[in-house]
């Protein structure tokens, strides 16, 4: 097997989730270092929700857009600096900016039945010159047919690749199966595949996805990133070689990396604890994590009961206030019960 395989790394960007989004511009550019000397393609940076998500709903960054992009394109000198944009987060003016700074690749990442609010970001994107990912996030909520549609559209706006993005962490192999398999049987472009570590199997699920032809495949050290985190970067490389993949990545550089530059940054270690677990289990949107356990806290509520109503009513990113009305309702009915 001699396939190559593109590997990005998202410790400096859905990494900071685990950390609150609070790297600093020296911590970037110290992680950006050690993952540009390990040989990984795509290092993306930003905050968790993207480009221009510091904000009171997803939480205040460390620092700027910018300074965490100079930082990050001041150290790499070999891989794509790549960052995230949600259509209604992020903006062409915030795109043209980190563009000028140095980011080489931009991942446009919509709900899986949304690609159309994609087209103008993308075709944006491609005007600059920039690798542009189309990302169909929440794949769990739709059946392939349905993200063949979606895909076909990003594909259709000039998109470089189209990722199959596991964002509940709620899939198991075969449902990544049927997914990248449908979207490789139905366009020209690469396909890839984002795991979240919910249930436990990121590194078998992409593992899943490539033997069903995704070309492109994330990771990020330590495993860091929303809910339980992502597939551990220096593990599912470990994973790939082992099954013969070539990811031009340096394992034993990427295992440093992760214990001398990344672990000590850590604010708590990235293990599937009972809120994680439920994420995957009701399909609830990774990044909820955190915001889950603070409501959580504020109303006295349990934070699972949040979570599976949150799975129940089948609120997607974006939605983060609906945390807020869940915990509040259930508070409520504690109350009433009570009495």
């Amino acid at each position: 097997m001699t396939q190559r395989i593109v590997i990005t790394d998202s410790t400096l960007r859905d990494g900071m989730h685990t950390v609150s989004h609070q790297f600093t511009p020296a911590d970037i550019a110290e992680i950006a270092t050690a993952l540009d000397k390990s040989g990984v393609d795509l290092i993306e940076v930003g905050h968790g929700d993207g480009l221009a998500g510091s904000s009171y709903q997803y939480g205040f960054s460390a620092a700027k857009d910018a300074e965490c992009l100079k930082a990050a394109c001041g150290a790499v000198k070999n891989g794509k600096v790549t960052v995230l944009l949600l259509p209604g987060i992020g903006t062409k003016k915030d795109l043209e900016a980190a563009a000028d700074i140095g980011a080489k690749a931009v991942r446009v990442a919509t709900h899986v039945t949304e690609a159309d609010i994609s087209e103008q970001h993308i075709k944006v994107a491609k005007d600059m010159g920039l690798f542009t990912v189309g990302f169909l996030m929440m794949a769990h909520m739709e059946e392939p047919e349905r993200m063949v549609e979606q895909a076909k559209k990003m594909e259709s706006y000039g998109a470089d690749v189209v990722y199959v993005t596991d964002s509940a962490g709620a899939l198991l192999p075969d449902g990544v199966r049927t997914r990248v398999s449908a979207l490789r049987q139905a366009v020209n472009i690469p396909v890839g595949f984002h795991a979240h570590n919910n249930l436990g199997v990121a590194v078998g699920n992409t593992l899943a996805a490539l033997q069903e032809g995704a070309t492109f495949v994330d990771g990020s050290l330590r495993g860091m990133g929303a809910g339980a985190g992502n597939a551990q970067t220096e593990v599912m490389v470990a994973a790939l070689h082992k099954a013969g993949y070539q990811t031009g990545c340096h394992l034993r550089k990427l295992i440093e990396a992760a214990e001398q530059n990344v672990a000590p940054k850590m604010l708590r270690p990235q293990i599937i604890d009972s809120v994680a677990l439920i994420l995957g289990f009701a399909g609830v949107y990774s990044s909820f994590f955190l915001h889950a356990k603070r409501a959580a806290e504020r109303f006295n509520v349990d934070p699972l009961e949040i979570l599976e109503e949150l799975g129940r009513r089948r609120i997607v990113g974006g939605q983060e206030d609906q945390i807020i009305d869940v915990a509040y309702e259930l508070s409520q009915r504690q109350k009433t019960l009570v009495r």
